[in-house]
């Protein structure tokens, strides 16, 4: 069965063209111009995956409010953004709401389309049968891969699909410092440098709502990230 690819987009041109592009990539294709209609389709059926503009018609930022009204439904759905906003503060409000990956209207289909691939094969990875490699326990973290579950000190943490993946790159290999670079190769993340940080502080408030003395996730300057166990 073909994976359900949702497209909320209030342009016309832009939404039909996507569509176009997603369609023939396989997907089943469902579009919408506006918050309220992508609602009304997501309480009859999640897609597989959202593909999100912020401004939706009056609403300058109706994207966002989407974003945090599918994430209440699913917290693992891959959602992105696709937008022609490209500041900094719109990216790191898009990842901070809970956005797998934002992207700029100025990006090439290939490329699109490949971190669309990337984030689908991100999931289908986690359907795996289970294995010992897919748990992880590192002090007071643990991780079960296949349920997409993490606890922090017996506490849930809810982690998107993309921040599921980070965590599991650094903890499995805890004391080691991981750039960039190895961080998107070794968590499958095909995203920026930029997106990599926002991602980094988003998973270090959600640990931090569980434990407020978190901090587990150390920032290596000039070099990348380490995760530091805790004695648990």
């Amino acid at each position: 069965m073909s994976r359900r690819v949702a497209i909320v987009e209030d342009e016309p041109a832009i939404r039909e063209n996507y569509a176009a592009v997603m369609r023939r990539q396989g997907y089943q294709v469902y579009t919408y111009k506006n918050r309220r209609e992508a609602m009304e389709g997501f309480a009859q059926q999640l897609p597989d995956l959202a593909i999100i503009d912020i401004g939706l018609e009056d609403e300058i930022d109706g994207g966002f409010l989407l974003c945090q009204s599918l994430r209440s439904l699913s917290s693992s759905l891959p959602i992105i953004f696709l937008t022609a906003r490209d500041s900094d503060l719109d990216t790191v409000s898009g990842l901070r709401m809970g956005a797998d990956d934002y992207l700029t209207k100025d990006i090439s289909i290939p490329h699109m389309t490949a971190r669309i691939s990337a984030l689908f094969r991100r999931m289908e990875a986690l359907k795996e049968p289970a294995e010992a490699s897919q748990t992880l326990v590192c002090g007071s973290l643990s991780m079960d891969m296949a349920r997409m579950q993490v606890t922090w000190q017996g506490q849930t943490v809810d982690l998107t699909v993309t921040e599921l993946w980070m965590v599991q790159a650094l903890a499995k290999h805890a004391g080691h410092v991981k750039n960039r670079q190895q961080l998107m190769r070794d968590a499958q993340v095909f995203v920026d440098d930029s997106t990599i940080t926002s991602h980094i502080k988003r998973i270090r408030k959600k640990f931090q709502q569980c434990d407020p003395e978190f901090n587990s996730i150390d920032t290596v300057y000039g070099m990348g990230y380490r995760w530091t166990q805790d004695k648990g």
